[in-house]
């Protein structure tokens, strides 16, 4: 909130759940969540969730927000209103409540709306690694472990390895249903009723798109463009437009709305300027996507260093699908040692084996990494792949590695059997189409084509003169004396001409 005029006690509210707590639930608001996000905070979960009768879920009526300020006895004014905020915020980020605001054209006003979750369940709690080390920082590494072994029950250990054996009955072995009456109020009310539950920036089922209200609800008053954008509730073709890009590059509604407000994307008279909000949409989703392949790398790489990683069984490889070894690395492994290190070590071990004269370049490593986190190459097939790259000497440049690894994704290539088969097929038809160059070399009249697709020339047969010939074609005496006066005169001409 930038402003504090629009969140104020003035404006409307309604709260939305669709659980109601257990004995459980209180407990672990109590024990696990309250030392997180503090007394002030939990009771304000509490009063929103008490804005709906516990035997009941959906949506509480519409109030005024004075209503909270007053059951928490909060200050009326901006100082209040920071601090409902800042308590609202915990929630939120805690995964207790989401905060959304609504625009009504009609009124020219906001409300909120406060939708709430329930507290995790101790599993799902103890499964969080965010949540569990959130709370070992509030209350310690000893409590936590208390309170995980005063909310969860173990096993009995006379059942922790005895077979198990599923002996329930499936739903249609017991209950007949009767699909030969279709009731068709039914169905439009139970459709009407999941379309309800559709959350912020949902997508209308008519248009396929967002609504005109959701982006002239979230798009700023004073903008530029905001001229333009209202002109959209008149221009359905407008709207299309703006759904398709938004659809085609992945945009939130909050995304959409920024776009709209740069500058040339409406002209003077007020037409939407598709190629340039197409190029912005493009622009914005490669930024997008490669900061959230950068963060995922992070974080991956986070997780590997706190939890670490559990060794996985080493895997056999079939002789069948055995690959050579280089000859750079003849002298130090064998066959059956090389496949198996391509099979079950980790892809930096193996560019370690190829890059022995120094350390791995920074730009290879990044590139792999890559392939690794964000790609979701398993490690055998990357390996293969760095086999694939030595042994058909291709660049080890950034374009020339993600060429491949694109083609093995595209073929959605998983395991380390479909990978040394995709090597061989490609060694296969550089192998083919190296032999059909040769063959046609050898062949004297066949015409080749070069590197450039230019059609070489053919071998054109030079005529060889037979010998018995030769004495036919020579001249006469009468012939050389013709052409020596021929000559003479041809001389005498160009002296004078000189």
């Amino acid at each position: 909130m930038t402003n504090m005029l629009h969140f104020t006690e003035n404006h409307r509210f309604c709260v939305s759940r669709d659980f109601s707590l257990s004995s459980l639930d209180y407990k672990m608001l109590a024990m696990m969540y309250q030392p997180m996000i503090g007394g002030y905070a939990t009771s304000l979960y509490q009063v929103l969730y008490q804005q709906i009768s516990a035997d009941r879920v959906g949506y509480s009526p519409l109030e005024q927000q004075r209503k909270l300020f007053l059951l928490l006895e909060l200050e009326q004014g901006e100082r209040g209103r920071k601090y409902l905020i800042e308590q609202s915020s915990k929630l939120e980020a805690i995964g207790l409540m989401q905060t959304s605001r609504k625009f009504l054209p009609d009124e020219e006003d906001y409300i909120f709306e406060y939708v709430l979750f329930p507290p995790l369940g101790p599993n799902e709690f103890f499964r969080n690694q965010h949540l569990t080390l959130l709370l070992r920082d509030k209350v310690g590494k000893f409590m936590l472990l208390s309170l995980r072994e005063e909310l969860l029950s173990p096993e009995p250990e006379e059942c922790r390895d005895a077979n198990s054996e599923d002996l329930s009955v499936p739903f249609y072995d017991l209950f007949r249903l009767n699909t030969q009456v279709i009731d068709y109020e039914l169905e439009q009310a139970l459709y009407e009723a999941s379309a309800s539950k559709q959350g912020e920036g949902r997508l209308d089922v008519t248009t396929k798109g967002f609504q005109y209200a959701d982006i002239i609800m979230r798009f700023p008053r004073g903008a530029n463009n905001r001229v333009f954008v209202e002109a959209l509730k008149h221009a359905p073709e407008q709207m299309a437009a703006i759904n398709i890009v938004a659809k085609k590059y992945h945009l939130s509604l909050q995304e959409t709305c920024r776009l709209l407000d740069e500058d040339g994307v409406f002209s003077e008279e007020g037409e939407l300027q598709m190629d340039l909000l197409q190029y912005n949409a493009n622009l914005f989703y490669r930024q997008s996507k490669k900061r959230d392949e950068e963060r995922e790398r992070v974080l991956a790489r986070g997780e590997e260093t706190e939890q670490g990683t559990e060794a996985a069984a080493d895997k056999s490889v079939e002789m069948q699908y055995y690959l050579e070894v280089p000859q750079q690395l003849r002298g130090e492994c064998t066959d059956h040692q090389y496949n198996y290190i391509l099979r079950n070590e980790p892809y930096t071990a193996v560019l370690k084996m190829f890059f022995t004269q120094g350390s791995i370049p920074d730009g290879v490593l990044n590139i792999f990494e890559k392939i690794d986190l964000n790609y979701k190459l398993k490690e055998e097939v990357i390996n293969v792949l760095i086999h694939y790259l030595h042994i058909d000497r291709r660049s080890w440049a950034k374009s020339s590695i993600e060429a491949v690894a694109s083609d093995m994704l595209g073929k959605q290539i998983s395991t380390y059997e479909q990978a040394v088969e995709y090597v061989r097929e490609k060694i296969s038809y550089k192998q083919k189409a190296a032999s059909k160059v040769e063959a046609a070399k050898a062949g004297g009249g066949a015409v080749t084509r070069g590197r450039q697709g230019k059609t070489q020339k053919p071998h054109i047969p030079i005529v060889v003169p037979d010998e018995g010939n030769t004495a036919s074609s020579r001249l006469t005496d009468e012939e050389l004396e013709a052409a020596r006066r021929m000559a003479q005169k041809l001389d005498e001409r160009f002296n004078r001409k000189s």
